[in-house]
């Protein structure tokens, strides 16, 4: 029996309502690349965003950052950076932070008799200078120095030599003091300290002669003399020597009381805000930012220093080490902070052997040596005015 079938003819694809076009070879790539990029970060995501095995969700304490909408974003951020330029103005529109005046060494020149001493005078000295007046607020004084020659060779030139140093400070009955070397002692602490003289042409770098730590005196007498700079002045003829006395200004001193003591006001009322709204909660539903918070934020309070005015009251060692202590914790801390917030992304077995103590390996010496420098600097530079850590390497290293 045999069947016959018929065969329709195909229809138009215009009539079922959607037509197929075959993209572009670079477009068609273009979307590929781009899907495989969704699936990555869609594997990615599971890591990142809140999950079953993340500290970050219903098994810790909620956190105000996951529940934030876009213009509560918008408003944090906006008045983040309303603070910073507020910052900034006051810094570019405030005193600046030192002060500086100069003395002419030719000034200094006694009255002498003998032609060799006044043709080497700028080369030997002895140069014998007082200070502007000091405050209390001037905190600190450097002494820098600046020669300049008839230098025209187009070469560089590097002289060491030294120089001795005398420093007297003037009483309030205008009776000079010994401070450093002259009779301070017998003399039997006067040193001689090696400097480097680099030329370039006429200009030499400057090079500090001495930096007194704490201010004892309104003014002081200073002396002083090179050594070894006769033949480089026979050479090069040494023009002009400049002295500049450098300090800081007190009206910067005391803006900068006043941000400390703002800074430490709203870091302890943020701190005292912080663990009464955790207080309901225990630790262990702590997220790892919120534990990392709750040592950050007493550490913040101590980088802002309570105990700075002292600085400018006690003539000692101890505020200014305990100043460099703190601001090295607190930046120690918060690279602590970091390696761990990173790392936890992924780790949530977070043992102190095998999580917290490899970083601390890492963090420590940074500290150690921050602390080491930073008080054998201020130690130094309190029992001799004229030391220089530039000159100091050897022992740092």
């Amino acid at each position: 029996m045999a069947s016959s079938t018929t065969s329709k003819p195909p229809e138009d694809a215009s009539k079922l309502g959607y037509s197929y076009v075959t993209p572009a070879g670079m477009c068609l790539r273009f979307r590929q690349s781009l899907a495989q990029f969704s699936d990555l970060f869609s594997e990615f995501n599971k890591y990142i965003a809140p999950a079953y095995h993340h500290d970050r969700c219903e098994r810790s304490v909620h956190m105000r950052l996951y529940s934030m909408n876009k213009r509560e974003f918008a408003t944090v951020f906006l008045a983040f950076f309303a603070c910073f330029g507020l910052g900034i103005f006051i810094g570019l529109a405030g005193p600046p932070i030192t002060v500086m005046s100069k003395v002419s060494g030719s000034s200094l020149q006694p009255n002498v008799s003998t032609s060799d001493t006044a043709t080497n005078y700028l080369a030997r000295g002895p140069f014998v200078m007082r200070t502007p007046l000091l405050t209390t607020y001037s905190q600190q004084l450097w002494i820098i120095a600046k020669i300049t020659t008839d230098n025209t060779d187009d070469e560089m030139v590097d002289k060491k030599f030294h120089i001795s140093v005398q420093i007297e400070g003037l009483t309030a009955e205008h009776k000079p003091m010994p401070v450093y070397g002259g009779t301070h002692n017998g003399g039997a602490d006067v040193k001689n300290r090696t400097r480097h003289l680099s030329c370039s042409y006429e200009e030499c770098d400057e090079f500090t002669v001495l930096h007194i730590g704490f201010l004892d005196y309104a003014h002081y007498i200073v002396t002083v003399q090179f050594y070894g700079l006769e033949a480089f002045h026979q050479r090069y003829n040494i023009r002009s020597v400049q002295f500049y006395f450098k300090s800081y200004n007190p009206a910067f001193t005391q803006i900068e009381i006043w941000f400390r003591f703002i800074f430490v006001l709203f870091t302890f009322i943020i701190t005292c805000w912080f663990a009464h709204t955790l207080r309901k909660y225990p630790m262990n539903d702590w997220s790892i930012e919120q534990k990392w918070l709750s040592i950050l934020l007493p550490l913040l309070l101590l980088f802002n220093n309570p105990i700075f005015p002292l600085i400018f009251i006690a003539n000692t060692w101890f505020p200014g080490i305990i100043d460099a202590l703190l601001q090295t914790t607190f930046l120690c801390g918060i690279l602590m902070f970091w390696l761990c917030v990173y790392h936890g992304l992924r780790q949530n077995e977070r043992k102190f052997l095998t999580f917290y103590l490899p970083k601390l390996i890492v963090v420590l010496p940074i500290w150690l040596c921050a602390v080491v420098l930073g008080i054998w600097e201020k130690c130094d530079e309190l029992n001799d005015p004229t030391y220089s850590h530039f000159e100091d390497s050897e022992n740092y290293n």
